[in-house]
């Protein structure tokens, strides 16, 4: 599974071979739009900037988003609001407009093409009605011109819909070859398939990071990597890690695209927009079925309903691409941006975009850039000087029951279940005991691997996700190749490999 944006970006920029230095003012882990922007707006102040990226450029949320920078979002003006006070919602909108607003400049600064589309949300079920009215009275509440629109027409029943003009939708791989080339040419470093793996004991002056390539000295650390990976604040007890799933479509001669952004509010959920492509054809962009990560029981049926969706609607519709991302929600409902505890104010992160990366990844970078440089916008003090609602600890405590069961429920399923002599078939992975250790086997691309069914991260007892060819774990996220590698979440190491592998 490659993203229509992945698919059809050019090769961006990088330092190649060369690696880390010895020492950095700032090392970034990402190399998505959090990490670089940080990485750039650093290296204008001119900072010494290294940003080091485990995978590629874009590899993770970035290059799996679905580009819509919106400050209509769903229904998460409501949910901030049922959790947090008005002024903690003024304050995110705030921080989304400042993100919004710069990253649309930037774009306009290099002429790079993006598309100004009215923003609608959608409720298709009386249900669903009220929550959209709850999401406009939060929406008003904020400042922001939201106003109940005509249902626009679509080929499907809905019930009722608000709208928000003129906001935009985007490509974000030009987004990421602009950051890049900007930061080598302000001489910083961005290094692909390196990896932050430790940190070491403080020094009195900078932090000693371990790292695939060595150790390297540095004053900051900014973690970018979704979920924060040396994680000394517990976020990965705070936030959930959801997988939602897009494709891209030709239409038939006939067949008209959406002329706005839309997404239901309710379920099933879907997002539609369009897509201009090189050749001046226009693609359709269908997404949905989000799920918490690890814990579906088939994630390719999940990409095969959303495609029996669009083609219940779009009949003829071929698809292009397909692709799902990973995207982690705050008890709290609000990104959880700033130094993490513990660390004196060296080490900083940003999670919690909950799917709308496009417009808090950049407020992210502009909070934790003004942090560094000792001051913070009154937005960002806001956000993180909020109190601990009565609804964040309801909603912690639940995730983390569940948490718990899934791991005893794992663990049982493991021990119970011997592995079969036989390897699975192409495309699937079974996990059972083999001389009393879980294992999961797998065969992908005619090669069977086994690895441990163990997520290193805390335990859990990992599950095959039979879309993206992985081990997911149903905890915290994690996520390896069928060969044990990393690929993301809060695990920092890869799973390890029987001795008779």
């Amino acid at each position: 599974m490659r993203s229509y944006w992945l698919d059809t970006s050019p090769t961006i920029r990088t330092s190649g071979s060369e690696g880390p230095h010895q020492w950095h003012d700032v090392v970034v882990a990402g190399a998505g739009l959090t990490g670089l922007t940080t990485a750039v707006l650093l290296a204008r102040a001119g900072k010494d900037v290294a940003v080091l990226e485990a995978r590629s450029v874009g590899s993770l949320a970035t290059g799996h988003t679905t580009g819509k920078v919106s400050l209509l979002q769903g229904s998460v003006l409501s949910r901030i609001r049922k959790h947090q006070s008005d002024d903690v919602l003024r304050a995110y909108v705030e921080a989304n407009q400042e993100g919004q607003a710069w990253l649309l400049r930037h774009l306009d600064e290099h002429r790079v093409p993006y598309q100004l589309r009215d923003a609608y949300t959608l409720a298709t079920t009386q249900d669903g009605m009220a929550t959209l009215h709850a999401e406009l009275a939060a929406a008003q509440a904020a400042g922001l011109d939201v106003d109940w629109a005509e249902p626009p027409d679509l080929p499907f029943d809905v019930a009722g819909a608000i709208r928000m003009r003129d906001q935009a939708q985007i490509d974000p791989m030009p987004v990421l070859r602009l950051l890049a080339e900007e930061l080598l040419d302000r001489d910083g470093l961005l290094v692909e398939g390196v990896r932050v793996t430790g940190l070491g004991p403080r020094q009195e002056k900078y932090l000693a990071l371990d790292t695939s390539a060595g150790e390297v000295g540095t004053y900051h650390l900014v973690l970018a990597t979704g979920v924060p990976v040396l994680d000394r604040g517990g976020h990965f007890a705070t936030v959930s890690a959801h997988r939602s799933y897009a494709s891209t479509y030709r239409l038939p001669t006939g067949l008209s695209l959406p002329q706005g952004m839309h997404l239901t509010i309710d379920s099933p959920d879907r997002t539609l927009r369009s897509v201009p492509t090189d050749d001046g054809e226009e693609l359709l962009l269908v997404g949905g079925n989000d799920h918490r990560a690890g814990r579906a029981d088939s994630h390719a049926a999940a990409v095969a309903d959303l495609d029996a969706w669009v083609q219940q609607h779009y009949p003829g519709a071929q698809r292009t691409h397909t692709w799902s991302a990973q995207e982690y929600r705050s008890v709290h409902q609000i990104p959880l941006v700033g130094a993490l505890p513990h660390s004196e104010e060296r080490v900083l992160s940003a999670t919690g975009f909950d799917k709308w990366g496009m417009t808090n990844a950049v407020a992210a970078a502009l909070a934790i850039t003004a942090e560094i440089h000792g001051h913070t916008p009154r937005w960002a003090e806001t956000l993180s000087g909020h109190a601990t609602s009565a609804a964040d600890v309801a909603t912690g405590v639940k995730d983390n029951v569940i948490v718990g069961a899934r791991m005893a429920a794992g663990w049982a399923s493991a021990e119970l279940t011997s592995l079969p002599h036989e390897a699975p078939e192409e495309g699937q992975g079974v996990v059972g005991q083999r001389h009393g250790r879980p294992l999961g086997v797998s065969t992908v691309e005619g090669t069977t691997c086994a690895v441990s069914a163990i997520c290193p991260h805390m335990g859990g007892i990992l599950r095959w996700n039979d879309a993206e060819l992985s081990w997911d774990c149903p905890l915290h996220g994690s996520r390896f190749a069928p060969d044990g590698t990393r690929l993301e979440g809060p695990a920092l190491h890869d799973l390890a490999r029987p001795r008779e592998e």
